[in-house]
């Protein structure tokens, strides 16, 4: 068997590298996740923010057996924090993986790396490479789509999706206040174009992005959600409710209407990178515990 490395390419957004990588996603991803916190739809959402650090996409490493790829090991939106990931087959590559990490994904020398709590043996590698555990963690839930999967909402309020109604400054509205930026808010040019871009992965299907209207016609909650027709998962990401509708049932309804509409193309189970209390109180049940470890000076 022969391991070829390669560095991602440097070029930004949906290039052949892009493809390559969420194609590799989707396959080891396609009923019982590998990689149940970085699935497809990370990778798609992390290339259409505009906070996306793009000068040094080449940091990202990729590994290949026989054409495909077999492990990869990139940061999210900047240098410093590392996600590996890699086809079951191959897990031998979890030491060089670290050890890429180590010397091509930190900033200035700081690095933390993305281990499962059930991952022994990526733990073992990471203390003899001098890494330490944190109290920074991400958990992850999971939603089966069942036929019971229902929500009510207030009167006067009604569900979208962007497909239906694509206003960005709505978006861009939502967005803003939904996660507590205040009520300060811009409509530049740029302030707009960013929020297009975050909608500009080409698997994006715009009638999975939902909104509640409000009876004033504002979005007063967002839900966006990633399928892919050749997996089993759906992914949550992101949620946001504006506050002065918070209370409401807003944000579940979103959420578990993009979950219904992700079962109806095929979905079985849906996912969200969060241990939030919301999700556990509207059916999401805790799987799987994620910790950062911090590499030693």
């Amino acid at each position: 068997m022969k391991i070829n490395y390669k560095n991602y390419t440097s070029q930004m957004r949906f290039t052949e590298d892009y493809y390559r990588v969420h194609e590799f996603l989707v396959r080891i991803n396609k009923t019982i996740p590998v990689s149940p916190n970085f699935q497809w739809g990370r990778w798609a959402w992390m290339f259409s923010l505009p906070s996306l650090d793009a000068e040094n996409l080449n940091h990202i490493g990729i590994w290949e057996v026989n054409g495909k790829i077999a492990a990869l090991a990139t940061y999210e939106s900047e240098l410093g924090t590392a996600y590996l990931v890699s086809d079951n087959k191959y897990s031998f590559l979890k030491k060089d993986m670290i050890e890429y990490a180590k010397n091509n994904l930190h900033k200035d020398g700081e690095l933390k790396i993305n281990i499962s709590n059930d991952d022994r043996e990526s733990q073992i590698l990471a203390r003899k490479l001098n890494f330490v555990p944190t109290k920074e963690t991400e958990e992850v839930a999971v939603i089966n789509i069942t036929d019971n999967i229902t929500y009510n909402l207030p009167a006067g309020y009604s569900i979208v999706s962007l497909k239906d109604e694509f206003n960005i400054k709505k978006y861009h509205e939502v967005l803003y206040k939904g996660f507590n930026h205040g009520n300060d808010i811009t409509y530049t040019k740029e302030d707009l174009e960013h929020r297009k871009i975050s909608l500009s992965e080409p698997n994006n299907n715009l009638d999975l992005k939902i909104a509640v209207v409000a009876p004033n016609g504002d979005f007063a909650a967002y839900c966006g959600m990633w399928y892919n027709c050749k997996t089993e998962n759906a992914l949550v990401e992101p949620v946001a409710t504006v506050p002065e509708h918070r209370k409401k049932g807003l944000g579940k309804a979103a959420v578990l209407e993009g979950v219904i509409r992700c079962g109806k193309l095929g979905a079985k189970r849906a996912y969200v990178g969060s241990g939030q209390q919301f999700y556990y109180n509207i059916g999401f049940d805790p799987i799987r515990a994620e910790t950062f470890w911090k590499l030693k000076k």
